[in-house]
Formats: structure tokens, C-alpha cells, sequence
């Protein structure tokens, strides 16, 4: 049986294109390259954002669930928020979508709340969990 090498940049690129996998053989090594450091611009302007509540932001928080880059270079993130009566629901979401709007590639940013799977603080990264004594 003929493996497939583990290629890491694709699976970059697959975390960040609005794709299915095997569509990544048709991206030309330029296009995955340029898709890659937009998705790592965009993850560090998120890592720019804070839930005023909480002294981490939004990205080690873990309330980001996914980063699409569609075809047009526009941003398309799929993010939760802590409990769905956080006092910043109404504010949080715009704000990520007017930042990453905003970094130097992106053609745009559309931000969907969703609830499924519920956010819990074992989502956080280990940093995260670190800054706040909250080990799981």
C-alpha cells in the first residue's frame, strides 16, 4: 500500500480553507502558502481580542471553533461565548469580525455564534489554563 508522506503545510491549509481535503492537491504551493499566513495573521489579531471579564483572549480561551478562507480571501470564523447570557454578546462578535476584517490579505470577515459543542474551561489552551489556576 502506497502512504501518502505526511505533509504538514497542507494540513495547515486544510485547518484554515473553506475545502474539503482533496481539493488541497489542486492548490498551487503559492495559494497554500498565502492561505497559511492569512490564517496566522488572522489567529494573531484574535489573539488580540479579550473578553473584558477574563484576562485571556478569545483564541487561548478556546472560543474560537473554526477559520475558513474561502476562495476570495474572506474570513469566515465559527466562535462561541462562555455562557450565552455573556454580558458582552452583543459587542464581542462584531469586534472580531471588524478586526480580522482588517488584516493586510483578508477580503472581509463574517462571525457566526454558535452554542454547539457548549463551551467549557477545558477548551482552553494549556496556557490559558496556567494564567487562570484552572487545570484539566
Amino acid at each position: 500500500m502506497d502512504e501518502q508522506p505526511n505533509n504538514p503545510a497542507a494540513e495547515d491549509a486544510a485547518a484554515f480553507l473553506d475545502k474539503p481535503d482533496a481539493s488541497l492537491d489542486e492548490l498551487s504551493p503559492e495559494r497554500r502558502a498565502a492561505v497559511e499566513e492569512l490564517g496566522r495573521n488572522v489567529i494573531e489579531v484574535l489573539k488580540t481580542v479579550y473578553d473584558p471579564e477574563i484576562p485571556v483572549n478569545i483564541y487561548e480561551l478556546g472560543l474560537i471553533y473554526r477559520i475558513d478562507i474561502d476562495d476570495e480571501d474572506r474570513v469566515h470564523i465559527d466562535m462561541t461565548l462562555t455562557s450565552p447570557m455573556c454580558p458582552v454578546a452583543e459587542t464581542l462578535p462584531p469586534e472580531v469580525e471588524m478586526k480580522v476584517a482588517t488584516v493586510s490579505g483578508a477580503a472581509g470577515c463574517t462571525v457566526a455564534v454558535v452554542w454547539e459543542p457548549p463551551w467549557n474551561p477545558s477548551m482552553m489552551s494549556e496556557e490559558a489554563q496556567l494564567e487562570l489556576g484552572m487545570i484539566y
